[in-house]
């Protein structure tokens, strides 16, 4: 009997350290979570300090379509405000200019040859 109740502590301590180790995983999760949300908000601040509600209503409804683009221009925009190379609010129409320009050098070009 001794050993069946060895085996038994054994394993209720190998239980508990799984529980143990599960909990400490799923708090790192909320704490990475947190911080996603907190820098999103932050992120969303920035925007609307920068940008006139037309130009946010543009970026918003191309990131249905490609929300990584709008991800990148938004970095983008962010590091220009920081380095203080925005002076005042950006407009719709200053926003499609930039899109233009972004959109342009980052087209592919597509070439087909017939043999």
């Amino acid at each position: 009997m001794s050993d069946i109740e060895e085996i038994r502590r054994r394993r209720m301590e190998q239980l508990q350290q799984q529980q143990a180790a599960q909990q400490m995983s799923q708090q790192e999760i909320e704490a990475q979570e947190r911080m996603r949300q907190e820098m999103e908000a932050q992120k969303r601040q920035i925007m609307m300090q920068i940008l006139t509600p037309e130009a946010r209503s543009r970026l918003a409804n191309l990131r249905l379509t490609r929300p990584d683009y709008v991800n990148q221009i938004e970095l983008q925009l962010i590091q220009l405000a920081q380095a203080g190379r925005i002076a005042s609010k950006i407009t719709d129409e200053q926003l499609k200019e930039l899109l233009r320009k972004l959109g342009a050098s980052q087209k592919k070009e597509i070439k087909i040859v017939r043999k």
